[in-house]
Parts: C-alpha cells; sequence; structure tokens
C-alpha cells in the first residue's frame, strides 16, 4: 500500500527528488531530458514556479523550486509532472521497440493502477520533498545537487560543471543554460 505524504506549500524553496521505477535510467535509454526541461518551463508559464537549481540523471531528478504565491498543491505539480513525462518515455520506448523495458514497467501496475487505466509505471510512486528553510541546507542541496553527475557510481563528466543536465555551469561559471531558464536563488534569498 503507498502511504501518500500532503506537501503544505508554506515555504517559498523546496528540495524535491522524483526517481524513475527501479531506478531504470529511463531519461537516458529514452533520450528525454528534454521532457523535465519543457514541464519546468510549464510550470514557469502557467503557476510562476521557478527553476533556482537542478540536475537530470539518466534515472532521477533533483530540484530546487521556488514557489512564491501559488494555488497548486506540490502533490498536484509533482504528480502532473510524472504524468505527462510517464507518457512520453512510453511513447519513445515503443517507438525504440524497447520490449524487455516495456514489459518490466507493465509487470510493476497494480491491479487498482490497471483498473484505473494505467499501463506501465515508469516512475516511482512517491517523491521526496523537503522545504528549505535556511541558507545552510540550501547551499547544501545546490552543492549535493551540481556534484550528483560526478559523484559515487556516477561518472557522467570529468568536471562537474560540463554536465549538460545541470544549473552548475549557471553558478559556477556564469554560464546561461541553453534549454531552461534558471532564476538565481540569490534573487529570493539576499
Amino acid at each position: 500500500m503507498t502511504i501518500r505524504t500532503r506537501h503544505e506549500i508554506i515555504e517559498d524553496t523546496w528540495f524535491i527528488t522524483f526517481t524513475c521505477y527501479n531506478w531504470l535510467s529511463l531519461f537516458e535509454i529514452t533520450n528525454s531530458y528534454d521532457l523535465v526541461y519543457k514541464w519546468l518551463k510549464l510550470i514557469d508559464d502557467k503557476h510562476q514556479i521557478k527553476t533556482t537549481a537542478f540536475v537530470i540523471m539518466p534515472n532521477h531528478v533533483h530540484l530546487l523550486l521556488y514557489l512564491a504565491e501559488t494555488q497548486v498543491e506540490l502533490n498536484t505539480i509533482i504528480g502532473n509532472a510524472k504524468r505527462f513525462m510517464a507518457y512520453e518515455l512510453i511513447k519513445r520506448l515503443n517507438r525504440q521497440e524497447k520490449k524487455d523495458v516495456l514489459r518490466m514497467l507493465s509487470g510493476a501496475v497494480t491491479a487498482k493502477e490497471n483498473a484505473k487505466g494505467q499501463l506501465h509505471k515508469a516512475f516511482e510512486p512517491s517523491f521526496d520533498a523537503k522545504p528549505v528553510y535556511t541558507l545552510d541546507f540550501l547551499y547544501q542541496k545546490l552543492d549535493y545537487i551540481h556534484h550528483n553527475p560526478v559523484s559515487g557510481k556516477w561518472n557522467l563528466c570529468n568536471e562537474f560543471t560540463d554536465y549538460p543536465h545541470s544549473s552548475a555551469a549557471y553558478y559556477e561559471l556564469n554560464k546561461r543554460h541553453p534549454a531552461i531558464q534558471i532564476t538565481d536563488y540569490r534573487q529570493y534569498w539576499f
């Protein structure tokens, strides 16, 4: 049974993580990093939710989002994102004829989810969301996000600022990101 946590939006800045089902590298397999960029643009345009930092890993996403004055619940925002991206991930897997991956994702769907029309499980059902109360916590999460591509088992690039699906180069090298408008956290924290 999945236990859902309601995330009340009382803080402006949130550290959010969501993961592909079973830690499968679905973003990498389908080259679907663009789906996250499209979603981030959509929530900015529709709800004025600003992306202050991010990294899109092959199988998960870390974000620092600024949600001042939004009327939408965080669960709804992330749920809609995962649903929007899941449809396209499955479409791309079908196009690539990744039958083994599709079988695994369809086998993960519960009877209850199937009765509601879900055919594949592209993401883990829950997500992690932590409100950012202090600058120390904010700096810790910025460092974690930006160094994720070169930490632990990941060797996605030599220098963390070289990873293309991250805001690291924006903050460290003052380089605009080609796919997403990054809102500098210092606008809101100082």
